[in-house]
């Protein structure tokens, strides 16, 4: 799937860029997996992953996020995909999950999952897919 960023943002894989405060706020107040997720859980979890922030280009305001974790060498697991409400409409959301399909790419990964709840047909376009053998699968903790 081709996707067109619109020319007014940018996306970066440059974690130094991201801003963990305005992280912590939207997946703790408006995103429905991570609304108990502690600040300095949210830390953790940036420190620990591979990032990809969307912004504008003009004031360099951050106004998506998305993390990867992964291993770069067999597995990762896409999460916390958000677009600020804000700016939600423009292809954002879709051009970063293409961007981060293409960054990782090159590492040749034999999986990579995701969980979602409610965007099933936004991933299906990038060739996700439910589990082939999900009785092979399992889970420690909650879902």
């Amino acid at each position: 799937m081709t996707t067109v960023l619109p020319a007014e943002y940018e996306i970066s894989a440059d974690s130094a860029r991201i801003d963990p405060a305005l992280v912590h706020k939207w997946l703790s107040e408006d995103a429905y997996w991570a609304h108990d997720r502690s600040r300095e859980k949210q830390d953790r979890a940036i420190a620990g992953s591979l990032n990809f922030g969307v912004y504008e280009r003009a004031s360099g305001l951050q106004v998506g996020y998305a993390r990867v974790v992964t291993d770069r060498a067999d597995f990762a697991w896409l999460c916390d995909v958000y677009i600020s409400r804000e700016v939600r409409g423009k292809g954002l959301g879709t051009a970063l999950v293409a961007a981060v399909r293409d960054h990782l790419a090159p590492y040749k990964l034999r999986r990579v999952l995701l969980a979602t709840a409610d965007a099933h047909d936004i991933y299906a376009k990038f060739g996700f897919a439910p589990l082939e053998a999900p009785e092979r699968w399992m889970t420690l903790g909650s879902q």
